[in-house]
């Protein structure tokens, strides 16, 4: 097992206290597969090093009729144990769980879930909930309101995670904040963007506000623009119905891109207590006009050039004819003094040449004079796979000649971290949960300003049938005029050409 290092948790982060010993975590929907592949293996990791309340008990609810030992296989058969010691710690937290079956509209399979939870609690006079809703958003306010209604503590403190989408324009999601706002105080409810608890994004806070030499240039006066960009290798893969109520704007840039955008544009917030944190994220957001359609482009995957993969439509589940988006670059814009005129461009994709999520800053060219088209320098921040931070810089090239060459200063975290563990987003996320710190959760001012943005444009593409997504072959780029876009929008790929990103390192060798 790698070793970790846990940071000293600063309480002043804290919007509650943590959960303490013998709390109860209820996993509803603990069939599907949100709970079996993201919500169990993060509780398993934590279980891993210690990091649950002591005494926790977790109780899986959801409508599948199934005895103790298929749910605990279920959830083991997801659970990766490389070693002994880690087979020996899941027989431990198996022993923790149980499972209740029941439906979600029925008052009487609540109070079924209640009684099995008052069963297994450690304390007699009150209770602490943590309520897991891994859920399909149509049933949050009706599970939310059984759960009230018969599984609320008499005594104690519950809390709630809700998993995205919140809605899929600015009024569905304000109906549904209406909705479970008397439900549920604010202070309980944790609303996650799992883009919230990877490492490289949590980072970014320290990377700004920590180094005087980022922050001192951290400006228009210094940057060209920002890209952040999200791309899959694969498609829809016989999933495209799912895919296609949603679209990538919705799926990927309203919530988890223009999150890390207002993480690399917020000003230095007063301390590291949530509010504090999501106040400056809202303030970005309310400086932001929404999206003007001239600034966006949008494309859907055609077949792969040499046949082999097929194309969006091509897709069974997929309606006839769709114009659902499987590819766009948008570029917004943030009204005040330190980001006035600076393009940030959100660009996702699926069926693309690679897969990767990274931030790329670039900065503007340096003074002419004894220079002539040298290279900019670029800060650029690999969320993933394999995490780390470089800056491309310019430097003599090695000999006998002033040439010059497009090197690097290499952060990569598989070299430098090498014996450290870096834990999964949902681990980082459920245990802020635990520990009632709301840093790196959405809140409802921040979700409302969020669909503000999009909603214009998201019912301008929707409404208006004449505007259909170009082509663009499986495996590419994206768009064959993507790097027009880009330049229009001052960025500057041919001299980013230049240079490679030495793969062996990436790979975490030397």
């Amino acid at each position: 097992m790698a070793d970790t290092i846990i940071a000293a948790e600063d309480p002043s982060a804290r919007s509650a206290p943590p959960l303490p010993s013998d709390s109860v975590i209820v996993v509803l929907g603990a069939s599907g597969d949100l709970a079996k592949k993201k919500t169990y293996p993060a509780l398993f990791g934590l279980y891993r090093y210690d990091l649950l309340p002591k005494g926790i008990k977790i109780v899986g609810y959801a409508r599948t009729k199934m005895d103790d030992a298929d749910y605990k296989k279920r959830i083991s058969s997801y659970i990766k144990t490389p070693g002994a010691e880690d087979e020996a710690k899941l027989k431990e937290f198996l022993a923790l769980t149980s499972y209740v079956s029941g439906q979600y509209d029925q008052d009487e399979s609540f109070q079924v879930l209640d009684k099995h939870i008052s069963e297994i609690e450690g304390y007699p006079d009150e209770s602490h909930r943590l309520f897991y809703l891994a859920l399909p958003p149509t049933v949050f306010t009706t599970v939310s309101q059984h759960l009230k209604t018969n599984c609320y503590p008499k005594k104690g403190s519950a809390r709630v995670i809700i998993e995205k989408p919140f809605g899929h324009d600015l009024e569905s999601s304000r109906e549904l904040q209406a909705a479970l706002r008397p439900i549920w105080s604010e202070d309980e409810i944790f609303r996650i963007d799992h883009y919230l608890g990877k490492e490289m994004v949590k980072n970014i806070l320290i990377l700004r506000f920590g180094n005087e030499f980022f922050n001192a240039s951290w400006n228009k006066s210094h940057i060209s623009s920002v890209q952040i960009t999200f791309k899959e290798l694969f498609g829809t893969e016989g999933r495209g119905g799912y895919f296609d109520t949603f679209g990538i704007i919705r799926d990927v840039m309203q919530n988890h891109l223009l999150q890390v955008l207002t993480m690399i544009a917020m000003e230095r917030p007063l301390s590291f207590s949530a509010e504090d944190i999501r106040d400056e994220k809202v303030r970005v957001l309310r400086a932001m006009p929404v999206i003007d359609p001239k600034n966006v482009i949008i494309g859907q995957y055609d077949k792969s050039p040499d046949g082999t993969k097929p194309g969006y439509l091509d897709d069974p589940t997929v309606p006839k004819g769709s114009r659902c988006p499987t590819f766009a670059a948008i570029v917004l814009y943030i009204q005040n003094d330190r980001w006035e005129n600076v393009p940030f461009i959100l660009k996702a994709g699926k069926a693309l040449d690679s897969a990767k999520v990274e931030v790329r800053v670039q900065y503007k060219d340096v003074t002419s004079g004894i220079f002539k088209d040298i290279p900019r320098n670029e800060l650029v921040l690999r969320i993933q796979p394999d995490e780390s931070v470089y800056i491309k810089m310019n430097s003599k090239l090695p000999g006998l000649t002033m040439k010059t060459s497009v090197t690097e200063l290499d952060l990569t975290y598989k070299r430098r971290f090498s014996n450290l563990h870096i834990p999964e987003a949902y681990e980082a996320l459920i245990l802020d949960a635990i520990n009632g710190d709301h840093s790196n959760f959405v809140r409802d001012d921040e979700l409302d300003a969020s669909w503000k943005i999009f909603t214009p444009l998201l019912h301008y593409l929707d409404q208006n049938e004449d505007i259909v997504p170009v082509k663009y072959p499986y495996g590419s780029r994206g768009p064959e005029f993507l790097d027009d876009f880009l330049a229009d929008h001052g960025y500057s790929r041919e001299l980013d050409g230049l240079y490679q990103w030495p793969t062996t390192r990436a790979n975490g060798k030397i």
